[in-house]
């Protein structure tokens, strides 16, 4: 039987899995998306509830990666979530919030955040992908991130035979827990390099890098692939589709649900990849009622599933969630090949409009479409503290801002649409990863007046009794490895000054 073949988003190109995870970026830009949605029957779905996270990975993705055996993939997600990877024996533990709502914990790898979901894995999926197509080269993976992706792939990739790692973050976009984790890493295959401008520009000019034929020529001249460990690659986002099937299962372990009883996801997002996962176990058959999109300030998500109108014709926000300050949500393109009827002239024509002009309507027709499963919201800085604050008083959890964002676009879309179908909050970080903002919500801003990163961690451990992970703990005595900067119009010598040194 052929492998399962994947799309360009934009028409061209017919790839395989290997291939897809292999390019990251199709070469029309546009991203890879599978031929189809495998099925997963309700018994198949009720079966999960009876294994673990490694059985639960294995058996969804062996749905999409066909080129690959199911030892490649056992061995992979074991090397990915075995025993002492994650903090937490669950990998993606689900925790009672109250009678309605639980909370999806997708932080217990080891740099605190859900990135580690799939940037575990990838690498593996990574190397087996350059075997089975005869690539001799160094797989260089480039990575531009809003504060989580970077120290995940870095810490991925490090120092895994065959690649390198070189990360882009926003100068003065990320928190100063992220900045630390991200500067200090070690592993000589890894590099970090501050971008002067915002995630967008750091997002753009990666995909620049991409297509542009003068920088491949000279990577290819030093021997090295390009390849991508962002959420435009398709081996980023089908690892994140098993947690939803995951917590799914958990429910059902735990008697919260009955298998078959329909759920919704409230998840943070700014790339769209973390709930576009949703969408693609939804269209497998996992029963989810309603996807509920949540973002900060920079609302441009909220704006586009209430309009049908995507326009980055607005102010730039810097919020407390960092990791969500994006006004370009690379992933949509992957659920507007859905709504266009997987026309990829169409989709090229939007994603034309957005680069040429910064914005594009998909009309009232496909925006209702959209709106059968997805709904927006979003809550700006006042409303995450307060949130952070409120939570932890009534309910005695303690939420990073992202997920506080989450926590209370819920709260809204409970209010105006009276849907109290059992509900899953997506956590996405360690709250420690942003501890100033965390001890804010709990304790008031004076709380955190006048103390760095580290001392604002001491006192949140102080005042909650939840425990700082380690890896936060140790920072502070970690040496400064990364001092690169550049300009966004010098991201392409930086990388080739980088491998030249």
């Amino acid at each position: 039987m052929a492998s399962m073949s994947f799309f360009s988003t934009r028409g061209g190109s017919v790839v395989t899995a290997s291939q897809a995870i292999l390019r990251g970026l199709a070469a029309d830009g546009g991203l890879y998306v599978p031929a189809m949605f495998p099925q997963v029957t309700s018994d198949r779905i009720a079966a999960l509830s009876g294994m673990g996270y490694t059985r639960r990975a294995l058996e969804i993705l062996a749905l999409f990666l066909e080129d690959f055996s199911r030892p490649e993939i056992e061995k992979a997600v074991g090397a990915a979530y075995g025993e002492g990877r994650f903090d937490d024996p669950a990998v993606a533990p689900v925790k009672r919030l109250d009678d309605n709502t639980w909370v999806l914990e997708l932080f217990h790898g080891p740099t605190l955040a859900f990135k580690d979901m799939a940037l575990q894995l990838l690498p593996h999926l990574t190397r087996l992908s350059a075997e089975k197509n005869g690539e001799k080269r160094e797989i260089s993976i480039l990575v531009a991130t809003s504060g989580d992706t970077g120290k995940a792939a870095l810490e991925g990739f490090r120092d895994v035979p065959g690649t390198s790692c070189t990360v882009f973050y926003p100068m003065d976009g990320v928190s100063d827990v992220q900045r630390m984790q991200m500067v200090t890493t070690g592993g000589n295959n890894t590099h970090v390099i501050a971008v002067k401008g915002n995630f967008d520009d750091a997002q753009t000019g990666v995909k620049d890098l991409f297509s542009s034929p003068e920088f491949v020529k000279n990577m290819d001249a030093r021997g090295k692939a390009l390849s991508s460990a962002n959420s435009i690659n398709f081996g980023r986002l089908v690892p994140q589709v098993v947690y939803y099937f995951s917590a799914y299962a958990d429910l059902v372990a735990q008697g919260a649900i009955v298998s078959g009883d329909p759920v919704n996801f409230c998840v943070p997002t700014g790339n769209f990849g973390n709930i576009l996962a949703g969408y693609y176990a939804r269209e497998m058959g996992l029963p989810i009622h309603r996807l509920i999109c949540a973002s900060n300030r920079n609302n441009v998500l909220t704006d586009f599933f209430n309009s049908g109108i995507y326009s980055t014709h607005r102010l730039f926000y810097k919020t407390n969630s960092p990791s969500m300050d994006i006004l370009v949500s690379s992933n949509l393109e992957r659920l507007l090949f859905e709504a266009a009827d997987r026309d990829g002239e169409l989709v090229k024509t939007w994603m034309k409009l957005l680069r040429d002009c910064g914005s594009y309507s998909v009309g009232d027709q496909r925006r209702d479409w959209l709106n059968n499963t997805f709904w927006g919201g979003y809550a700006d800085d006042h409303a995450t503290v307060r949130e952070i604050g409120t939570r932890f008083t009534h309910d005695h959890y303690l939420f990073d801002t992202h997920t506080a964002v989450a926590a209370n676009v819920l709260r809204q879309y409970r209010d105006q649409k009276r849907d109290e179908t059992p509900t899953v909050i997506v956590a996405t970080a360690n709250p420690y990863k942003f501890s100033r903002d965390v001890l804010s919500g709990i304790a008031g801003r004076e709380a955190a007046q006048g103390l760095d990163a580290f001392a604002c961690s001491e006192e949140l451990e102080r005042r909650t009794g939840v425990p700082m992970p380690a890896q936060v703990r140790g920072l502070r005595d970690l040496p400064v490895r990364h001092r690169t900067e550049c300009d966004v119009s010098g991201m392409a010598q930086a990388v080739l000054n980088e491998f030249d040194k």
